[in-house]
């Protein structure tokens, strides 16, 4: 991939970036990897059913219809919901450098506020009175500090954080669609956010929050944020999820200590065992993301010029299939490690993966593993 400078996606492109990943099978590793072999989202559509068909799928795949793509748009625009690509200058900067970015995201209310440095505060819904009233000063000290405070909007630690941070202005990002309160009890909060802040989703408008949802929601909060800091969270708290993912994006993990009696602390309270920074006030986080020396771990942007790769010959591609498709299983194995054990090259192993990607075969996990979905 060729590193690029921000630039605004044209109407057109934005429309078929949309349709290629509300279609079957893509999300957004796959739609990236489309569109580094394929040049363009047009070019990656048009390829798809061929590709779906190599890798062993017997029916048609679903292609999202450019019709249903313009709705989303004019909904969008009817609503005031920003619709903005990675790569466009309104995409928050470190997000873009996460290994499974979202190419699209819609954010309602105060878009300037994304290009802010950011820190997650997070923490247990089922929150003590001591927990959540930290949560909102450690928010309002963070914010008056000059960062941008994010969280999930959910009840308990996230809702104190974000209403301690709506003074300098707070990023929530939600499980459904951002024209979607959730819970309803946050909806005074909600409409405070977007006049004071902004709602980022990478669902589509009027989705209504699903379990699904939340683990991928997680890894938007720690790739916007360059620090996630953690108050209360037991040891099962998706909290944790999302502060194990800001390890792998190289960001700042913190937490802050709680009584052993209190269940809400043992999550936090073993961050620190683990190696996490301990917080006690906002001076501990500004402390070291201001003098973080260290670059964050970020990968580099991809430039998309329209130009397809050469695609390998048939012949090379079908001898490969085979080998590849026996190497792989249940359990996930990294791409490099299949290249070492097949020798094909890159581009072949990467054509044969997306192949059985489309066709519904393979699944792709963090850290560039991937596994065989074995058929009934």
């Amino acid at each position: 991939m060729r590193e690029t400078s921000t630039r605004p996606l044209p109407i057109s492109e934005k429309r078929d970036w949309l349709r290629l990943i509300r279609s079957e099978n893509i999300g957004p590793i796959t739609f990236f990897k489309l569109l580094d072999h394929y040049g363009s989202a047009a070019a990656a559509l048009q390829a798809i059913p061929d590709l779906a068909k190599s890798g062993g799928r017997a029916g048609k795949i679903r292609i999202a219809p450019r019709a249903e793509a313009e709705r989303e748009m004019e909904e969008c625009g009817r609503i005031g919901v920003h619709v903005v690509a990675r790569g466009e200058p309104e995409y928050p900067p470190l997000l873009s450098h996460i290994e499974d970015a979202p190419p699209l995201i819609f954010a309602l209310g105060h878009m300037h506020l994304l290009a802010k440095a950011a820190v997650a505060v997070i923490g247990a819904r089922n929150s003590s009175v001591v927990g959540r009233r930290f949560a909102h000063d450690l928010a309002a000290d963070l914010g008056a500090g000059g960062l941008l405070v994010v969280s999930g909007m959910a009840r308990g630690i996230d809702a104190a954080a974000h209403d301690g941070a709506l003074a300098s202005g707070t990023a929530a990002v939600l499980g459904g669609g951002v024209d979607v309160v959730y819970p309803r009890e946050n909806e005074a909060l909600y409409e405070s956010i977007i006049e004071r802040g902004v709602l980022v989703s990478e669902v589509s408008c009027g989705t209504k929050p699903q379990a699904r949802h939340f683990p991928r929601r997680n890894r938007i909060i720690s790739g916007i944020s360059r620090g996630v800091v953690v108050v209360e969270a037991n040891p099962r708290s998706g909290s944790l999820i999302t502060a194990r993912l800001a390890l792998e994006q190289g960001r700042e993990v913190f937490a802050v200590p709680g009584s052993p009696l209190d269940p809400r602390a043992k999550g936090a309270n073993k961050l620190i065992r683990d190696g996490a920074t301990m917080a006690e006030s906002a001076e501990d986080v500004l402390r070291v993301l201001n003098e973080q020396n260290r670059p964050l771990k970020e990968r580099r942007t991809a430039e998309f010029s329209g130009v397809p790769r050469p695609r390998p010959n048939e012949s090379e591609l079908n001898s490969a299939r085979r080998e590849i498709i026996e190497s792989l299983g249940p359990v996930p194995v990294t791409v490099d490690e299949l290249l070492r054990s097949c020798q094909f090259s890159p581009a072949v192993a990467s054509v044969i993966l997306l192949e059985l990607e489309l066709a519904g075969r393979l699944e792709r996990h963090p850290g560039n593993q991937v596994s065989l979905i074995l058929q009934r």
